[in-house]
């Protein structure tokens, strides 16, 4: 039998806060298999290797939402390329208009610091002006 893991030490083997680790719980990402005498959470390193899953697919865009599908489909069966070509699909479109609005931000802040360095710095700046005003 391999060794059970407290919250604590399953949060820090996944490098997560244990608040994260119960939001996990909360929306059934993650389930304790077993509880001690005590009555505390014990997880296996099945649980450490989900939790490693759900960092990666984060790190690459996924939602909460998306790991949940990308875990199992509702009979417990892993998701087919086709339903996650989808979830990759939706994924995109977000970065893309993630992109647009940065991009525009950029051009934005860029246009603010030229106005920033073309008045003398005595000057009451125009930035925070039309900031106020809005």
């Amino acid at each position: 039998m391999s060794k059970r893991l407290t919250i604590s030490e399953l949060a820090k083997a996944a490098g997560i806060p244990v608040t994260t680790l119960r939001y996990y719980e909360r929306i059934r990402l993650v389930e304790p298999e077993d509880r001690s005498c005590g009555n505390y959470r014990l997880y296996s390193d099945q649980s450490l290797k989900k939790l490693k899953f759900i960092r990666a697919a984060q790190a690459i865009g996924f939602t909460l939402e998306d790991v949940k599908s990308l875990l199992a489909d509702g009979e417990g069966n892993a998701p087919t390329c086709g339903n996650v070509r989808v979830l990759i699909e939706a994924r995109l479109t977000d970065v893309e208009d993630r992109l647009k609005d940065l991009r525009h931000v950029r051009k934005v802040l860029k246009l603010a610091l030229s106005q920033c360095r073309d008045q003398e710095q005595t000057d009451c700046c125009q930035i925070v002006t039309g900031l106020r005003a809005k």
